[in-house]
């Protein structure tokens, strides 16, 4: 009898072994729900950008592609008092547009969301996400061996940069909120 129960528990532990790792991979993006709001409010505004200031010489901003895709950095930005003018003029796009080009390249965050629908780890639907982080380039498709990372530090990397996501999501979200 003892035999036979350590066989049950040896199966039940194998199963849970094979099944935690499919469960984590179906969990839900913690940013597609704001990714999704964010996309929502932009929509019944009709605006293709938004931006805002996060803190100090720090900024966020979007580009938006109605149903397609879902750009947005965060940088420093070694002139603040341009920014700020270009954000009390409702300048969004250009804001956007110097945070990618014209940052302090070290702070740069930079987030492709393809589907604007928030972050995955693995690719679904034949799109999968990307970023850019201090000069670190990820590609969030579930190929971590392509990465040279192991799966650990993949779903680590991944992880970061969603929360990261969450924060610059959540800033425009305010912003946006502000201006309707």
């Amino acid at each position: 009898m003892t035999d036979r129960v350590r066989g049950v528990r040896r199966l039940v532990f194998a199963f849970v072994l094979l099944l935690v790792p499919v469960l984590a991979g179906a969990q839900e993006s913690k940013s597609g729900g704001l990714a999704a709001e964010l996309a929502t409010l932009l929509d019944s505004m009709k605006l293709d950008s938004i931006a805002a200031k996060v803190q100090g010489d720090e900024y966020v901003g979007a580009l938006y592609f109605p149903g397609s895709q879902l750009l947005v950095v965060r940088a420093r930005y070694s002139v603040p008092e341009r920014m700020d003018e270009q954000l009390a003029k409702k300048n969004y796009r250009d804001v956007y547009i110097d945070l990618n080009s014209a940052s302090v390249p070290a702070s740069k965050v930079l987030i492709s969301d393809l589907g604007a629908n928030g972050l995955y780890p693995r690719r679904r639907e034949n799109q999968f996400d990307t970023a850019d982080i201090g000069g670190r380039s990820y590609t969030f498709d579930g190929d971590w061996d392509k990465a040279k990372l192991s799966e650990q530090e993949y779903m680590k990397a991944f992880q970061a940069t969603e929360a990261e996501y969450v924060k610059m999501l959540e800033a425009l979200l305010v912003q946006l909120k502000k201006t309707s």
